[in-house]
């Protein structure tokens, strides 16, 4: 950092209490079937593997999501508010949000994630590519809560953007990690996370379709290995939460299209019959018995559409590439 380059200014919101956190753990390896919420996913390993998936040619939705803002940005651009600031929700490397300043003109930027961390590193890099731009991260598990939080609002007003619009930037399909319910009550949380900004905000969201399962399920177990290593790193993270003595080498990574549910499962399946101990605890696995780790959905658009206006959002454009794989939508609030 120069002299002359603003350090991002940081609020953790997310303090990740001990207790709180291994009672969460213990209760979803407790459940049958056993299940870890895959916010869990993310730790900083974590964080940069999910990078490294986004590269792979099974992929597909990083470089479609981006080539549809490449096609259709300046559409985008004339129909969000300018000046606004961008809320950016599991914000990571930050690389999405950032092709926006320009284009939007933005006048304050927020990242929010959970892997402090990470979002620590990727916005100090960031401050000093823009660094007349106002920056804020936030550490938050926005997954249980979007409340912003006091420290975040006398940020916004001594910047003086407390009082422009807010678009909630969610891009990458992530909504998909929760099922509709779930999605619908996040939605609303951004609703209201718009409406405290001044009028003419909303969202601006990345929202994966129905495909065929051909074409999903590579995306989600990649010829190179990666989102294996990916999932069993949970393990590695759960070991260190709880103590726990999970053997990730002996845990398969498994992924398929479930088409009742429309999404795609993520799960760990125990290659053979063992018994995993924690401090106060154990949960007995049969060979072949999963761990879920992640769910992600996929919308057809008038489903999603109804969704955004079950959460308040006005009426809705989305734009999408050619092939109908993946779908931008932006909502007023």
């Amino acid at each position: 950092m120069t002299e002359s380059t603003p350090i991002p200014h940081f609020v953790q919101l997310h303090h990740a209490e001990d207790a709180t956190v291994r009672a969460e753990l213990v209760a979803g390896l407790l459940q049958t079937p056993a299940q870890i919420a895959p916010k869990f996913l993310y730790d900083p390993l974590g964080s940069r593997l999910f990078d490294a998936i986004t590269e792979l040619p099974e992929y597909y939705p990083t470089r479609t999501e981006a080539a549809i803002f490449a096609q259709h940005g300046a559409a985008m651009a004339r129909a969000l508010p300018e000046r606004a600031v961008l809320l950016d929700l599991g914000a990571g490397s930050c690389a999405k949000a950032a092709r926006l300043f320009g284009p939007l003109q933005s006048a304050a930027y927020v990242a929010v994630d959970i892997s402090v961390d990470y979002l620590r590193e990727a916005l100090q890099a960031l401050q000093q590519r823009h660094p007349t731009l106002p920056m804020l991260g936030l550490g938050l598990d926005f997954s249980s809560s979007l409340q912003l939080g006091s420290e975040v609002s006398q940020w916004l007003v001594q910047h003086g953007v407390d009082r422009r619009p807010r678009v909630v930037f969610y891009p990458g399909s992530s909504i998909g990690n929760f099922v509709p319910e779930e999605a619908l009550a996040l939605l609303r949380q951004a609703h209201a996370a718009c409406a405290q900004g001044g009028p003419g905000g909303g969202i601006l969201i990345g929202v994966d379709r129905v495909k065929p399962a051909a074409v999903l399920e590579p995306a989600y177990d990649d010829a190179l290995g990666v989102t294996a290593a990916f999932n069993r790193n949970l393990l590695l993270h759960v070991n260190r939460w709880l103590q726990a003595d999970f053997a990730p080498a002996q845990w398969q990574h498994v992924a398929f299209y479930n088409a009742a549910a429309s999404r795609i499962e993520m799960h760990l399946q125990a290659r053979s019959e063992q018994t995993v101990r924690w401090a106060g605890g154990e949960r007995h696995f049969v060979a072949g018995e999963r761990l879920h780790t992640e769910n992600a959905c996929k919308w057809e658009p008038p489903a999603f559409e109804a969704l955004l206006r079950q959460a308040g959002f006005g009426a809705a454009t989305h734009w999408s590439d050619e092939r109908g794989w993946f779908s931008l939508f932006w909502a007023p609030a």
